[in-house]
């Protein structure tokens, strides 16, 4: 088809495309116009009156016949060309932006690494792509993680953590403000994984603006689109902050292409020791599989978890084959309110299974008679000495929430309210017990607790439901959740769940809401009954929990229950880690995405104030500590396009700005560019 153009017109469409369409005849255009079209109507008249022995058919065919001669005539005498703009030489700019983030020392190219084709192409003013260029343009070589201009990609290190093609073209832009640019040619392998998020502009609206300024961008892909034979982790997956000794699950994905069937070890390494391992047998391919591997939580601190798999006999790139996380182990006394509206087991027999637990502390307020309440384990005699909290700031400086029996009639409306914030806003766990006047029997149906609830309340108070008797049987969520193992292994802790004996509730619960998790169903003495027994859900920012039995002490009471059995308490001492995990504080702090050589280190920090609201205009100071133990100041400061939300970047010693190219303390300086900060 494009020769046909050609051959017609001379030239093929993609200069159609460039170029736009102009006449160079000496008459005006609208003189050759009018021109065709007296020709084309004195046609049509002089067939019409003197039409003679032919037929209407051949008039009309003549007719127009004549009129497309006339037509190619006034053309020819308009004489069109096609007007495709071209730059000058020498006056007008290109920018070579070269990838250097690690997946470019990928050997999957014929002739080395990707890196080697940039080298062949860019690497010196005699490279093939840059000695074309320069015949004609004025070149700017830069790099993606920033570093200011280059002379060539020569001496480029393909060290950078991720592609970063957004921010990288919008810095490029800047650079090139002012200056006439004929394009900018892109050598990269194509994978942008900046984790963008709402501060970093979109690749979209990147070129967007761009193509406003009329800046072309000449993608050069380097390496292959696919591998035939890959191992990647693709996921890894742990919670950002647990209590020493919890259970610490870390969950791994894996994806491959060229090895299904085939049977890999996973390794987790803290600091260089091993500390985990499993074995994952591969899906077919493009098939992902989900790997659970336990994990000791013994040391206090940060913890950077590395989890590898070996390299595949034939594999092709081995960079993909591990894959870090970072956990927080913290060691300290978390505060749980337990509210209970009258004297039972389950609370004697929850309290005593975490009363040796120092990173638990479980304050009880009990109901005991009307207008009654006894208080365990508070801190001092104020502590709920007016009864439940009645304002925010009392209830949300407790890390979670339990409730029991206790009807909905108990709380004002307020203090309802107050409890589905202490969850949405402040980030809280909430767990609701099974009992005789919880969940919908307790008239919570409606209410802002029910709103966070993972199930739908079917009870109404004033109805009592049938007891029934239900085993506890783990779902495949729950079976790879942590806080529902108990035993050493999975196939150990399966067999246990197995054993345990059955439960009862007197709740009438429903269908798990849409997003809601269930970790264990209730299945009836028939053995085909099922109901959910313990859900969960993500609501806000925090997490509701219902566990619908109102005895689990009969794991600890029950005839056939070894005296020395640990079973109970490690259910509630896992269940209650798992209710605080997660849990911020007033002040949190977020560390961005791992960053390369050359590159600042965003900090933020979210601060809010004793009622978890976000406050603004603080003074906020921070301390890095680096590896080698040094501790450096840092302030942050209110970045004001989000409430209480606080943020620097942090610049380690000996590095240059990105931007300018200053030179930067620890601390860092204020940017030459004018900058926020220098990075």
């Amino acid at each position: 088809m494009d020769r046909l153009v050609e051959l017609l017109f001379k030239y093929r469409p993609a200069a159609f495309s460039r170029g736009s369409l102009a006449f160079a005849s000496p008459i005006p255009v609208w003189v050759l116009a009018v021109l065709a079209v007296g020709g084309i109507a004195l046609t049509a008249w002089t067939y019409a009156r003197h039409a003679g022995p032919l037929a209407r058919g051949t008039r009309i065919t003549l007719s127009i016949l004549r009129a497309v001669a006339i037509a190619a005539v006034v053309i020819a005498l308009a004489r069109p060309v096609l007007v495709i703009s071209t730059s000058i030489v020498q006056r007008n700019v290109v920018a070579v932006v070269v990838d250097d983030s690690r997946s470019m020392a990928v050997r999957d190219t014929d002739d080395g690494t990707r890196g080697d084709v940039v080298a062949r192409l860019a690497g010196g003013p005699d490279s093939a792509l840059l000695k074309a260029l320069a015949e004609r343009y004025q070149l700017r070589v830069f790099r993606l993680g920033g570093g200011g201009r280059l002379s060539d990609a020569s001496g480029i290190r393909y060290d950078g953590p991720r592609t970063r093609l957004a921010s990288s073209l919008l810095r490029i832009e800047d650079d090139l403000a002012g200056v006439p640019t004929a394009g900018v040619v892109l050598l990269s392998d194509g994978a942008d994984n900046s984790g963008a998020t709402g501060d970093e502009a979109s690749m979209s609206d990147q070129l967007l603006s761009l193509r406003a300024r009329q800046i072309p961008v000449y993608t050069v892909g380097i390496g292959r689109e696919r591998f035939e034979r890959d191992l990647e982790v693709a996921r890894v997956e742990a919670p950002r902050t647990l209590l020493r000794d919890a259970s610490l699950l870390v969950q791994v994905v894996l994806v491959q292409r060229g090895y299904g069937g085939t049977r890999v070890p996973i390794v987790v390494e803290d600091s260089g020791r091993i500390v985990g391992t499993a074995t994952a047998v591969l899906p077919r391919d493009g098939e992902a599989v989900s790997v659970s591997i336990r994990v000791p939580a013994t040391e206090v601190g940060a913890r950077l978890l590395e989890v590898k798999v070996p390299p595949q006999p034939g594999e092709m790139i081995a960079e993909n084959n591990s894959r870090t996380t970072l956990v927080v182990v913290r060691d300290r006394r978390e505060k749980i309110l337990y509210m209970e509206g009258e004297p039972r087991f389950e609370l004697k027999f929850l309290r005593r299974a975490v009363e040796a637990d120092g990173n638990v502390q479980v304050v009880t307020l009990l109901r005991s008679s009307k207008d009654k309440f006894l208080r365990l384990g508070v801190d001092d005699s104020l502590e709920l000495a007016a009864g439940f909290p009645r304002t925010r700031e009392e209830l949300f400086a407790y890390r979670a929430v339990v409730l029991g029996s206790v009807e909905a009639a108990f709380f004002t409306a307020e203090q309802l309210r107050m409890l589905g914030d202490f969850v949405s806003e402040r980030g809280g766990g909430l767990l609701v017990l099974g009992g005789r006047d919880a969940l919908g029997e307790g008239g919570y149906g409606g209410t802002a607790v029910s709103d966070a609830l993972p199930l739908e309340l079917q009870g109404v108070v004033g109805e009592r439901a049938p007891l029934m008797t239900l085993r506890a049987t783990p779902t495949a969520a729950g079976g790879a959740h942590p806080a529902l193992q108990l035993s050493a292994s999975d196939s150990l802790s399966r067999a246990r769940w197995a054993t345990l004996p059955p439960l009862t509730a007197v709740n009438r619960l429903g269908r798990s809401k849409p997003g809601a998790t269930v970790l264990l169903d209730g299945v009836g003495e028939d053995g085909v009954t099922s109901r959910p027994l313990l859900a969960y859900q993500r609501y806000g920012r925090g997490k509701a929990i219902v566990f619908g039995a109102q005895d689990s002490w009969l794991w600890q009471m029950e005839a056939s229950i070894p005296v020395d059995d640990q079973t109970h308490e490690t259910f509630w001492r896992q269940m209650l880690r798992w209710l605080v995990s997660d849990a911020p504080d007033r002040v949190e702090t977020l560390v961005a995405e791992e960053s390369g050589p050359g590159e600042g280190i965003t900090l933020r920090a979210a601060v809010s104030d004793s009622a978890f609201l976000r406050a603004n205009g603080a003074t906020v100071q921070g301390t890095v500590t680096t590896p080698a133990g040094v501790s450096q100041p840092v302030a942050l400061e209110w970045s004001v396009e989000r409430d209480g939300e606080y943020r620097t970047t942090y610049v380690p010693d000996g590095l240059e700005c990105t931007r300018c190219g200053c030179a930067r303390s620890s601390g860092g300086t204020r940017c030459r560019a004018n900058r926020d900060t220098c990075g």
